[in-house]
Protein backbone atom coordinates (compact mmCIF):
# COMPACT_ATOMS: atom_id res chain seq x y z
CA UNK A 1 0.00 0.00 0.00
CA UNK A 2 1.39 3.38 -0.95
CA UNK A 3 -1.43 5.90 -1.01
CA UNK A 4 -0.41 9.56 -0.76
CA UNK A 5 -2.44 11.94 1.35
CA UNK A 6 -4.24 14.79 -0.39
CA UNK A 7 -1.98 17.85 -0.72
CA UNK A 8 -4.53 19.89 1.24
CA UNK A 9 -4.30 17.49 4.17
CA UNK A 10 -0.62 16.49 4.31
CA UNK A 11 1.62 18.10 6.93
CA UNK A 12 5.40 18.10 7.05
CA UNK A 13 6.30 18.48 10.72
CA UNK A 14 7.75 15.08 11.60
CA UNK A 15 11.31 16.42 11.89
CA UNK A 16 10.13 18.74 14.68
CA UNK A 17 9.60 15.74 17.00
CA UNK A 18 13.00 14.44 18.14
CA UNK A 19 11.62 11.54 20.20
CA UNK A 20 10.05 9.69 17.24
CA UNK A 21 13.02 9.47 14.88
CA UNK A 22 12.94 5.97 13.39
CA UNK A 23 9.78 5.07 15.29
CA UNK A 24 6.13 4.75 14.24
CA UNK A 25 4.26 6.32 17.14
CA UNK A 26 0.53 5.66 16.86
CA UNK A 27 -0.45 6.29 20.49
CA UNK A 28 -1.08 10.03 20.57
CA UNK A 29 -4.52 9.53 22.13
CA UNK A 30 -2.84 8.39 25.34
CA UNK A 31 -0.16 11.10 25.27
CA UNK A 32 1.21 13.23 22.46
CA UNK A 33 4.88 13.54 21.62
CA UNK A 34 6.39 17.02 22.04
CA UNK A 35 7.62 19.27 19.24
CA UNK A 36 10.99 20.95 19.66
CA UNK A 37 9.29 24.32 20.21
CA UNK A 38 7.65 23.01 23.38
CA UNK A 39 10.83 21.33 24.59
CA UNK A 40 12.73 24.58 24.04
CA UNK A 41 10.14 26.63 25.93
CA UNK A 42 10.28 24.28 28.93
CA UNK A 43 14.09 24.21 28.91
CA UNK A 44 14.31 27.99 28.66
CA UNK A 45 11.83 28.46 31.52
CA UNK A 46 13.83 26.24 33.85
CA UNK A 47 17.33 27.15 32.67
CA UNK A 48 17.05 30.94 32.27
CA UNK A 49 13.73 32.41 33.39
CA UNK A 50 12.65 30.43 36.45
CA UNK A 51 11.24 32.05 39.58
CA UNK A 52 8.08 31.50 41.58
CA UNK A 53 4.94 33.42 40.71
CA UNK A 54 2.47 35.70 42.51
CA UNK A 55 4.91 36.24 45.40
CA UNK A 56 8.26 37.84 44.64
CA UNK A 57 8.79 41.58 44.40
CA UNK A 58 11.94 41.11 42.32
CA UNK A 59 11.86 41.49 38.55
CA UNK A 60 12.28 37.87 37.50
CA UNK A 61 9.38 36.76 39.68
CA UNK A 62 7.25 39.53 38.20
CA UNK A 63 8.25 38.47 34.69
CA UNK A 64 7.47 34.82 35.40
CA UNK A 65 4.10 35.81 36.87
CA UNK A 66 3.30 37.69 33.66
CA UNK A 67 4.36 34.68 31.58
CA UNK A 68 2.27 32.28 33.68
CA UNK A 69 -0.83 34.47 33.49
CA UNK A 70 -0.27 34.91 29.75
CA UNK A 71 -0.38 31.11 29.54
CA UNK A 72 -3.73 31.11 31.33
CA UNK A 73 -5.11 33.67 28.91
CA UNK A 74 -3.81 31.65 25.95
CA UNK A 75 -5.29 28.40 27.26
CA UNK A 76 -8.66 30.13 27.65
CA UNK A 77 -8.52 31.89 24.28
CA UNK A 78 -7.75 28.56 22.60
CA UNK A 79 -11.25 27.32 23.44
CA UNK A 80 -13.06 30.66 23.20
CA UNK A 81 -13.11 31.48 26.91
CA UNK A 82 -11.85 34.28 29.15
CA UNK A 83 -8.80 34.13 31.42
CA UNK A 84 -10.81 34.65 34.62
CA UNK A 85 -12.91 31.58 33.72
CA UNK A 86 -9.95 29.19 33.42
CA UNK A 87 -8.51 27.16 36.28
CA UNK A 88 -5.19 25.39 35.94
CA UNK A 89 -5.34 21.82 37.24
CA UNK A 90 -3.05 18.77 37.14
CA UNK A 91 -5.10 17.49 34.20
CA UNK A 92 -8.63 16.87 33.00
CA UNK A 93 -9.09 14.16 35.64
CA UNK A 94 -8.58 16.64 38.45
CA UNK A 95 -10.80 19.15 36.65
CA UNK A 96 -13.74 16.74 36.54
CA UNK A 97 -13.17 15.75 40.16
CA UNK A 98 -13.22 19.42 41.13
CA UNK A 99 -16.62 20.00 39.55
CA UNK A 100 -18.06 16.74 40.90
CA UNK A 101 -16.94 17.50 44.44
CA UNK A 102 -17.79 21.18 44.86
CA UNK A 103 -20.57 22.07 42.42
CA UNK A 104 -23.65 22.72 44.58
CA UNK A 105 -26.14 19.95 43.84
CA UNK A 106 -29.21 22.15 44.48
CA UNK A 107 -31.20 19.06 45.40
CA UNK A 108 -30.38 17.25 42.15
CA UNK A 109 -28.52 14.00 42.69
CA UNK A 110 -28.33 12.48 39.21
CA UNK A 111 -25.77 12.81 36.41
CA UNK A 112 -26.31 11.77 32.79
CA UNK A 113 -23.27 10.07 31.22
CA UNK A 114 -22.84 8.00 28.07
CA UNK A 115 -21.74 4.42 27.49
CA UNK A 116 -18.43 5.52 25.95
CA UNK A 117 -17.06 7.64 28.79
CA UNK A 118 -13.51 7.40 30.12
CA UNK A 119 -13.22 6.23 33.72
CA UNK A 120 -12.23 9.79 34.64
CA UNK A 121 -15.74 10.88 33.68
CA UNK A 122 -17.40 8.08 35.66
CA UNK A 123 -15.57 7.53 38.93
CA UNK A 124 -15.54 11.19 40.12
CA UNK A 125 -19.33 11.33 39.96
CA UNK A 126 -19.61 8.08 41.92
CA UNK A 127 -17.25 9.40 44.60
CA UNK A 128 -19.26 12.62 44.82
CA UNK A 129 -22.47 10.69 45.53
CA UNK A 130 -24.29 11.15 42.23
CA UNK A 131 -26.64 8.53 40.79
CA UNK A 132 -25.59 7.76 37.20
CA UNK A 133 -27.87 7.28 34.20
CA UNK A 134 -26.22 5.96 31.05
CA UNK A 135 -27.09 7.12 27.53
CA UNK A 136 -26.70 4.33 24.93
CA UNK A 137 -24.79 4.62 21.66
CA UNK A 138 -25.95 4.61 18.08
CA UNK A 139 -25.03 1.69 15.82
CA UNK A 140 -21.90 3.49 14.58
CA UNK A 141 -20.65 4.41 18.05
CA UNK A 142 -21.92 7.93 18.67
CA UNK A 143 -23.69 9.15 21.81
CA UNK A 144 -27.40 8.69 21.09
CA UNK A 145 -28.70 12.20 21.67
CA UNK A 146 -32.27 11.17 20.86
CA UNK A 147 -32.06 8.77 23.79
CA UNK A 148 -30.44 11.46 25.94
CA UNK A 149 -33.33 13.81 25.19
CA UNK A 150 -35.80 11.15 26.30
CA UNK A 151 -33.83 10.36 29.47
CA UNK A 152 -33.04 13.86 30.79
CA UNK A 153 -35.08 14.92 33.80
CA UNK A 154 -35.15 17.68 36.38
CA UNK A 155 -33.31 15.34 38.77
CA UNK A 156 -30.16 15.65 36.64
CA UNK A 157 -27.73 18.27 37.86
CA UNK A 158 -25.11 17.58 35.19
CA UNK A 159 -24.81 16.04 31.74
CA UNK A 160 -21.16 15.00 31.26
CA UNK A 161 -20.08 13.74 27.84
CA UNK A 162 -16.83 13.21 25.96
CA UNK A 163 -16.48 15.68 23.11
CA UNK A 164 -14.51 13.02 21.21
CA UNK A 165 -14.45 9.37 22.31
CA UNK A 166 -11.00 8.14 23.30
CA UNK A 167 -11.84 4.66 21.95
CA UNK A 168 -14.16 5.20 19.00
CA UNK A 169 -13.13 8.69 17.88
CA UNK A 170 -16.78 9.65 17.47
CA UNK A 171 -17.50 13.39 17.72
CA UNK A 172 -20.33 14.77 19.83
CA UNK A 173 -22.82 17.32 18.54
CA UNK A 174 -22.07 19.65 21.46
CA UNK A 175 -24.65 22.28 20.58
CA UNK A 176 -27.48 19.78 20.69
CA UNK A 177 -26.07 18.20 23.86
CA UNK A 178 -26.15 21.65 25.51
CA UNK A 179 -29.74 22.21 24.38
CA UNK A 180 -30.78 18.86 25.85
CA UNK A 181 -29.07 19.53 29.19
CA UNK A 182 -30.45 23.05 29.50
CA UNK A 183 -33.98 21.94 28.60
CA UNK A 184 -34.26 20.48 32.11
CA UNK A 185 -32.04 22.98 33.87
CA UNK A 186 -28.98 20.71 33.95
CA UNK A 187 -25.42 21.81 33.24
CA UNK A 188 -23.22 20.42 30.46
CA UNK A 189 -19.63 19.38 31.17
CA UNK A 190 -17.51 18.30 28.21
CA UNK A 191 -14.41 16.12 28.44
CA UNK A 192 -12.29 17.67 25.69
CA UNK A 193 -9.09 15.64 26.10
CA UNK A 194 -9.30 14.05 22.65
CA UNK A 195 -11.00 17.04 21.04
CA UNK A 196 -8.52 19.78 21.95
CA UNK A 197 -5.65 18.49 19.75
CA UNK A 198 -7.81 18.02 16.67
CA UNK A 199 -11.19 19.81 16.76
CA UNK A 200 -11.89 23.55 16.78
CA UNK A 201 -13.57 24.52 20.06
CA UNK A 202 -15.67 27.54 20.97
CA UNK A 203 -17.15 27.12 24.43
CA UNK A 204 -19.28 30.25 24.19
CA UNK A 205 -20.91 29.18 20.93
CA UNK A 206 -21.33 25.56 22.04
CA UNK A 207 -23.44 26.35 25.08
CA UNK A 208 -21.23 24.26 27.38
CA UNK A 209 -21.05 25.16 31.06
CA UNK A 210 -17.73 23.44 31.84
CA UNK A 211 -14.96 22.28 29.52
CA UNK A 212 -11.81 20.33 30.37
CA UNK A 213 -8.67 19.35 28.49
CA UNK A 214 -5.19 18.13 29.35
CA UNK A 215 -1.82 19.52 28.27
CA UNK A 216 0.00 16.29 27.53
CA UNK A 217 -2.48 15.21 24.85
CA UNK A 218 -2.11 18.64 23.21
CA UNK A 219 1.64 18.31 22.52
CA UNK A 220 2.36 19.94 25.89
CA UNK A 221 3.81 18.75 29.22
CA UNK A 222 2.27 16.35 31.68
CA UNK A 223 0.86 17.54 34.99
CA UNK A 224 -1.05 20.50 33.56
CA UNK A 225 -4.65 20.73 32.45
CA UNK A 226 -7.54 23.16 32.52
CA UNK A 227 -11.05 23.55 33.71
CA UNK A 228 -13.03 26.27 31.99
CA UNK A 229 -16.32 27.20 33.61
CA UNK A 230 -18.88 29.94 33.17
CA UNK A 231 -17.97 32.73 35.58
CA UNK A 232 -21.24 32.75 37.50
CA UNK A 233 -20.89 29.01 38.15
CA UNK A 234 -17.30 29.32 39.38
CA UNK A 235 -18.31 32.21 41.64
CA UNK A 236 -20.88 29.95 43.33
CA UNK A 237 -18.42 27.09 43.95
CA UNK A 238 -16.43 26.78 47.20
CA UNK A 239 -12.70 25.98 47.23
CA UNK A 240 -11.61 22.46 46.33
CA UNK A 241 -8.38 22.48 48.38
CA UNK A 242 -6.84 24.82 50.94
CA UNK A 243 -3.37 26.30 51.18
CA UNK A 244 -1.31 29.18 49.91
CA UNK A 245 -2.12 31.39 46.93
CA UNK A 246 -5.88 30.85 47.09
CA UNK A 247 -6.52 32.94 50.19
CA UNK A 248 -7.47 36.55 50.77
CA UNK A 249 -6.74 36.52 54.51
CA UNK A 250 -6.12 33.87 57.19
CA UNK A 251 -6.55 33.86 60.94
CA UNK A 252 -6.95 30.87 63.23
CA UNK A 253 -10.61 31.80 63.52
CA UNK A 254 -11.52 32.48 59.91
CA UNK A 255 -10.21 32.37 56.34
CA UNK A 256 -11.48 34.28 53.33
CA UNK A 257 -10.68 33.26 49.77
CA UNK A 258 -9.63 34.82 46.51
CA UNK A 259 -12.16 34.97 43.66
CA UNK A 260 -11.99 32.38 40.85
CA UNK A 261 -9.78 31.15 39.32
CA UNK A 262 -7.23 31.66 42.13
CA UNK A 263 -9.68 30.24 44.67
CA UNK A 264 -9.21 26.79 43.13
CA UNK A 265 -5.39 26.85 42.78
CA UNK A 266 -3.96 26.09 46.20
CA UNK A 267 -0.18 25.95 46.53
CA UNK A 268 2.66 26.68 44.16
CA UNK A 269 1.35 25.97 40.66
CA UNK A 270 2.97 23.98 37.85
CA UNK A 271 4.53 27.18 36.51
CA UNK A 272 6.60 25.69 33.73
CA UNK A 273 3.72 23.37 32.85
CA UNK A 274 1.60 26.39 32.06
CA UNK A 275 4.37 27.93 29.98
CA UNK A 276 4.86 24.63 28.14
CA UNK A 277 1.13 24.42 27.49
CA UNK A 278 1.16 27.91 25.98
CA UNK A 279 4.03 26.90 23.71
CA UNK A 280 2.06 23.83 22.62
CA UNK A 281 -1.04 25.90 21.85
CA UNK A 282 1.07 28.39 19.91
CA UNK A 283 2.56 25.51 17.93
CA UNK A 284 -0.85 23.96 17.16
CA UNK A 285 -2.37 27.26 16.11
CA UNK A 286 0.68 28.03 14.01
CA UNK A 287 -0.34 25.04 11.88
CA UNK A 288 -4.09 25.44 12.35
CA UNK A 289 -6.44 23.06 14.15
CA UNK A 290 -8.48 22.68 10.97
CA UNK A 291 -5.40 21.58 9.01
CA UNK A 292 -4.46 19.06 11.71
CA UNK A 293 -8.00 17.71 11.70
CA UNK A 294 -8.01 17.36 7.90
CA UNK A 295 -4.63 15.63 8.04
CA UNK A 296 -5.80 13.15 10.66
CA UNK A 297 -9.11 12.57 8.88
CA UNK A 298 -7.23 11.58 5.72
CA UNK A 299 -5.04 9.20 7.73
CA UNK A 300 -8.07 7.66 9.46
CA UNK A 301 -9.72 7.00 6.08
CA UNK A 302 -6.52 5.50 4.70
CA UNK A 303 -5.98 3.35 7.80
CA UNK A 304 -9.54 2.00 7.92
CA UNK A 305 -9.43 1.13 4.22
CA UNK A 306 -6.11 -0.69 4.66
CA UNK A 307 -7.35 -2.61 7.71
CA UNK A 308 -10.41 -3.81 5.81
CA UNK A 309 -8.17 -5.36 3.16
CA UNK A 310 -6.44 -7.61 5.72
CA UNK A 311 -9.41 -9.80 6.56
CA UNK A 312 -10.16 -10.99 10.07
CA UNK A 313 -10.08 -7.43 11.43
CA UNK A 314 -13.09 -5.85 13.16
CA UNK A 315 -13.27 -2.05 13.15
CA UNK A 316 -15.09 -0.02 15.81
CA UNK A 317 -16.55 3.46 15.67
CA UNK A 318 -17.67 5.63 12.76
CA UNK A 319 -15.76 5.94 9.50
CA UNK A 320 -15.31 9.67 10.13
CA UNK A 321 -13.77 9.21 13.56
CA UNK A 322 -11.47 11.99 14.73
CA UNK A 323 -7.89 10.76 14.69
CA UNK A 324 -8.58 7.39 16.32
CA UNK A 325 -9.02 3.89 14.86
CA UNK A 326 -9.89 1.00 17.19
CA UNK A 327 -9.88 -2.59 15.96
CA UNK A 328 -9.42 -6.23 16.93
CA UNK A 329 -7.72 -9.07 15.06
CA UNK A 330 -9.68 -12.31 15.05
CA UNK A 331 -8.18 -14.91 17.35
CA UNK A 332 -5.42 -12.66 18.71
CA UNK A 333 -5.52 -10.78 22.01
CA UNK A 334 -4.78 -7.07 21.58
CA UNK A 335 -1.83 -7.33 23.98
CA UNK A 336 -0.22 -9.90 21.67
CA UNK A 337 -0.87 -7.64 18.69
CA UNK A 338 0.72 -4.72 20.50
CA UNK A 339 3.77 -6.76 21.51
CA UNK A 340 4.47 -7.97 17.97
CA UNK A 341 3.95 -4.48 16.55
CA UNK A 342 6.41 -3.13 19.09
CA UNK A 343 9.02 -5.55 17.76
CA UNK A 344 8.38 -3.98 14.35
CA UNK A 345 8.87 -0.44 15.64
CA UNK A 346 5.15 0.43 15.78
CA UNK A 347 3.59 1.73 18.99
CA UNK A 348 -0.17 1.37 19.47
CA UNK A 349 -2.37 1.14 22.56
CA UNK A 350 -3.74 -2.28 23.47
CA UNK A 351 -6.18 -2.59 26.36
CA UNK A 352 -9.48 -1.31 27.67
CA UNK A 353 -8.40 2.34 27.28
CA UNK A 354 -9.84 3.27 30.70
CA UNK A 355 -13.29 2.55 29.25
CA UNK A 356 -14.26 -0.82 30.70
CA UNK A 357 -18.03 -0.22 30.45
CA UNK A 358 -17.60 0.44 26.72
CA UNK A 359 -15.53 -2.74 26.30
CA UNK A 360 -18.37 -4.69 27.96
CA UNK A 361 -20.83 -3.10 25.55
CA UNK A 362 -18.64 -4.01 22.57
CA UNK A 363 -18.31 -7.56 23.88
CA UNK A 364 -14.51 -7.58 23.95
CA UNK A 365 -11.98 -7.43 26.81
CA UNK A 366 -9.82 -4.94 24.94
CA UNK A 367 -9.11 -3.41 21.53
CA UNK A 368 -6.10 -2.26 19.59
CA UNK A 369 -6.04 1.50 19.04
CA UNK A 370 -4.03 3.44 16.49
CA UNK A 371 -4.23 7.19 17.06
CA UNK A 372 -2.79 9.89 14.86
CA UNK A 373 -1.18 13.29 15.34
CA UNK A 374 0.17 16.15 13.28
CA UNK A 375 3.44 14.25 12.77
CA UNK A 376 1.78 11.02 11.56
CA UNK A 377 2.07 10.03 7.91
CA UNK A 378 1.33 7.25 5.44
CA UNK A 379 4.57 5.52 6.41
CA UNK A 380 3.15 4.91 9.88
CA UNK A 381 0.13 3.18 8.36
CA UNK A 382 2.29 1.10 6.05
CA UNK A 383 4.36 -0.05 9.03
CA UNK A 384 1.18 -0.84 10.98
CA UNK A 385 -0.23 -2.97 8.15
CA UNK A 386 3.09 -4.77 7.64
CA UNK A 387 3.20 -5.53 11.36
CA UNK A 388 -0.35 -6.84 11.34
CA UNK A 389 0.48 -9.13 8.44
CA UNK A 390 3.23 -10.54 10.66
CA UNK A 391 0.69 -10.98 13.48
CA UNK A 392 -1.54 -12.97 11.16
CA UNK A 393 1.35 -15.12 9.97
CA UNK A 394 2.41 -15.92 13.54
CA UNK A 395 -1.10 -16.76 14.72
CA UNK A 396 -2.14 -18.46 11.49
Amino acid sequence: MNVALPISAALDVRDQFPAIAGWHYLDSAVSAQKPQAVIDAITRAYAHDYASVHRGVYQRSADMTLAYEAARARAAEFIGGAADELIFTRGATEAINLVAQVLPKQGRVRVLLSALEHHSNIVPWQLAGYEIDVVPLTADGRIDLDAAEAMISEEHRVVAFAHVSNVLGSVLDVTRAAEIAHSRGALLLLDGCQAAPRVAIDVAASGADFYTYSGHKLYGPTGIGVLWGRKELLDAMPPYQGGGAMIDSVTFERTTFMPPPQRFEAGTPHIVGGIGLKAAIDWVEGIGVERIHAHEAALVAQCREALRTLGGVTLYGPDDSAGIVSFTVEGVHPHDVGTILDDEGVAIRAGHHCAQPLMALLGVPATCRASFAAHSDSGDIEALIAGLRKVKRIFG
